[in-house]
This record gives C-alpha cells, sequence and structure tokens, in this order.
C-alpha cells in the first residue's frame, strides 16, 4: 500500500494521520515480518488491524538454487499459491555499465571483453567458479581502499563485510509471460496472471530481508528483467516502483526496466516523473528477424519502437539501453551489426550484448567467439557504446531468458560447452 491508501485506512479506523507513516515505514524501512513488529504502534491499534485481518504478507521464499558464481535462484511464493523466480546477484552482472547513471561508475572499470564473456560461459558450463573479490571483506584492505569514497569502515554495510561491492535483484512482473519470445523459457510458461504492486515490490523485500541488506549503507541495483514484461502489467509495475523509492529508499536511478516493446507502455513511461531506467529488448537489426524471434513485433515495429523511444525525456547523462541477444547463425553476422548502427545512429543510446543462454527444448544454439567478438567491435567502432552482460547463475537456470519456475526435483542445466 502506498503512504495515501495509508493514510485513508487510518482515517477510516478514526487514528491521526501520522500512524500511516509509522505503518508504512514499518513496512517498507523497517521490512518488519508482522504486524505485532510494528512497535511505534500502540498495542491496541496493532490488536485491532490483526483482528479485522490486516497482515504483512511477503512473498515466501519456498526454494533456493545457488549458482557456482554466488548468484542465487528463489522459487517465490504468492498468497494464492502462484508462483515466480527473483535472482539475487552479488556484484551483479555489468548490465548498468555505460547507462550514465552511479551504478554505471561503479562497474565502470568492469569492462569485458568478448573473449572474456565466452569465457565466462565455458567456465560456468564446466562449473568453474569465476575469480573474484575475497569475501572476507574484513582482512581485504586493497578492497577497502578501492571504494575511494572516504566513508570509515563502520559505514559499510552487509555486502562489504562479505567482500561485495553491490548487488542486483531481478524481479518478476508477472507469472508467467504473453510476449512469447522464442529464446525464452518463460514463454514456454504462457501468462496465468499479473503481479500485485506490493507482490512486485514484496520480492525485493523478501531478498533484502535474507540478506540482512542495510540500505543506505549497501548498493542495491534493481532490474525489472526477471518473469513477465512489465509494461503489460504497467499500472502494478508503476506502483512498485514508488513504492521501492519512496518506501524501501532505493532511488530510480538504481532500477532498470526492460520491455519487449510494449508501444502504449513506452509513452506512458515517457511522462513519468519517477521512473527507472529504461532498457529495450531489440536483438534484431530488422523487422524481418524480429517477426521471427519476437512475434510481438508485428504488433508494433522497431521504427514505431525507436520514435517512441525518443520522446523519453532523458536526464542528465542518462542512455538508453538496447539489449541485443546474440543468437548463432540468427542475428550475429556483420550486416546486422551494420543494421543496428544505423537504426541507432543519433540516439543517446548503448548497447548490451547477451550471449544467449541455452536451455531444452528451445533449437537455437550460441554465437561463436570470433563472431562476438567482431559484433561488439563493429559497434563500437561505429561510435556505439557497447558491453558484453556477464552470464550469472546459468548453472541453476537464472540467467537472462532462463527463469521457467523451476522446482526442487527437476533436474538442472546440462548444457555442453559454448561455441569457440
Amino acid at each position: 500500500m502506498e503512504l495515501a491508501e495509508l493514510v485513508a485506512l487510518m482515517e477510516a479506523l478514526g487514528e491521526k494521520q501520522y500512524r500511516a507513516r509509522q505503518v508504512f515505514e514499518a513496512l517498507y524501512k523497517q521490512r518488519v515480518h508482522g504486524v505485532e513488529d510494528m512497535t511505534t504502534l500502540a498495542q491496541a491499534l496493532r490488536s485491532r488491524l490483526m483482528s479485522e485481518g490486516w497482515c504483512v504478507a511477503l512473498p515466501e521464499i519456498v526454494q533456493t538454487a545457488v549458482s557456482v558464481d554466488g548468484t542465487e535462484r528463489y522459487l517465490m511464493r504468492m498468497a494464492d499459491g502462484e508462483t515466480v523466480e527473483t535472482v539475487w546477484m552479488p556484484d551483479g552482472d555489468g548490465g548498468e555499465r555505460g547507462d550514465g547513471s552511479e551504478a554505471a561508475e561503479e562497474e565502470a572499470g568492469e569492462v569485458e571483453t568478448a573473449e572474456e564473456a565466452v569465457v565466462g560461459v565455458k567456465n560456468a558450463n564446466a562449473g568453474i567458479s569465476p575469480p573474484r573479490a575475497s569475501r572476507s571483506g574484513r582482512d581485504d584492505e586493497s578492497f577497502w581502499s578501492r571504494r575511494g569514497d572516504g566513508r570509515a569502515r563502520s559505514n559499510f554495510g552487509t555486502l562489504a563485510e562479505k567482500g561485495f561491492r553491490r548487488a542486483t535483484i531481478c524481479i518478476s512482473s508477472q507469472v508467467g509471460c504473453a510476449v512469447n519470445c522464442q529464446f525464452c523459457l518463460t514463454a514456454k510458461l504462457g501468462i496465468r496472471r499479473n503481479l500485485t504492486a506490493g507482490e512486485i515490490a514484496g520480492q525485493v523485500a523478501a531478498v533484502l530481508n535474507r540478506h540482512e541488506i542495510q540500505i543506505g549503507k549497501d548498493r542495491i541495483n534493481l532490474v525489472f528483467m526477471g518473469m513477465g514484461e512489465p509494461f503489460l502489467n504497467y499500472e502494478n509495475f508503476m506502483k512498485s516502483v514508488r513504492l521501492l523509492v519512496e518506501g524501501v529508499g532505493i532511488p530510480e536511478s538504481r532500477m532498470t526496466v526492460s520491455t519487449s516493446g510494449i508501444l502504449p507502455g513506452i509513452l506512458a513511461f515517457a511522462g513519468e516523473k519517477l521512473r527507472p531506467k529504461l532498457a529495450l529488448s531489440l536483438n534484431a537489426s530488422n523487422d524481418d528477424v524480429r517477426e521471427r524471434i519476437m512475434p510481438i513485433t508485428r504488433k508494433w515495429n522497431i521504427a514505431e519502437l525507436l520514435e517512441a523511444v525518443v520522446k523519453i525525456p532523458l536526464r542528465t547523462r542518462e542512455w538508453v539501453t538496447f539489449e541485443y541477444v546474440l543468437l548463432g547463425g540468427v542475428n550475429d553476422q556483420p550486416e546486422h551489426a551494420r543494421e543496428v548502427l544505423a537504426l541507432l545512429k543519433g540516439l543517446r543510446a548503448k548497447v548490451n550484448l547477451i550471449v544467449w543462454n541455452p536451455g531444452p527444448g528451445i533449437d537455437y544454439v550460441q554465437p561463436t567467439q570470433e563472431d562476438v567478438a567482431v559484433f561488439q567491435k563493429m559497434l563500437i567502432d561505429g561510435g556505439i557504446a557497447t558491453y558484453i552482460r556477464r552470464p550469472r547463475g546459468r548453472d541453476i537456470y537464472a540467467a537472462c531468458g532462463q527463469l521457467k519456475r523451476t522446482v526442487a526435483d527437476e533436474t538442472l542445466v546440462a548444457i555442453g560447452a559454448a561455441a569457440s
């Protein structure tokens, strides 16, 4: 519930308005587990709220899968029994690089080459954990000195104590997805229902509680890139953004929403005063290829989407991210790179290349290391900042395009080495 809704509730109960603020802060800043934990409220008011059926209903983490790279995938159950997946990525996946935000500045020294990205994929397939910072932040003096912002060690949060600089939470917006991208496992689920704003924000609260995160000390990025298309659940998505900004305290500059290209949603998004950064899933350089892999293109073509994107009033130093999943032999050749350059010419755009993450029942192949390297170089040489997203959690079906409500007794990923 937003603050205005809580004010209305308190007034209906004959309480002062300031009680609404107390409830709001207990829910979102303190992240209490139940009404009985709202100790700023009088016992009589807490008892009345509980007797009238009011409760704190966070999604329940019913299954956890842990990757060799530290990524965690959670199966979260809602009050009605429906489940979605949420992903925790310590130190993120590099997706914010180049978008002009504070999060991007933190990742500026972590640019990954095509060769490094493909090696990361091969290592994930082989069960090899990538090298990373010490998990013991207390003893790693070089880690603390690299923070560079002058804060005393006591001002760092839980992440720093574990050796992490930040973390990213990937959030779902729907149970399933209706968009039917042909390279995505989530598409195989179909769509069951939209998540409420509370269920979307509740995923974040549940993960923050699990890791004992201290907002204001720990650096948390949010990506609305889990199950579902956020712009097909627009009102609940935007309400969740407001709850996370005004309640939990995570700034919108640390949030990114990805859309497959829902034109009315992009146009509405352009008019929002409080909004995350935008990432458009382009994934093809022309409508013919995009229609084959993303049927939504038949409704809104690339030209229409780009016309809508340019209407977004970008903040100072803000860039729009264009995500591009590389599918071997489909959209990864030099002619495709040239077409992408032509499409994005003149836009404040950066590109995130994503080496396709395989899954059962999807008949695509990964691009070769050489094709990834050539594609990235052509875009960079053409003046487009281009980065390669690190694959996170591929061995547990947690990477981009792999969320499919995996259950405990299901065999996890068994994928051969990436093409080379």
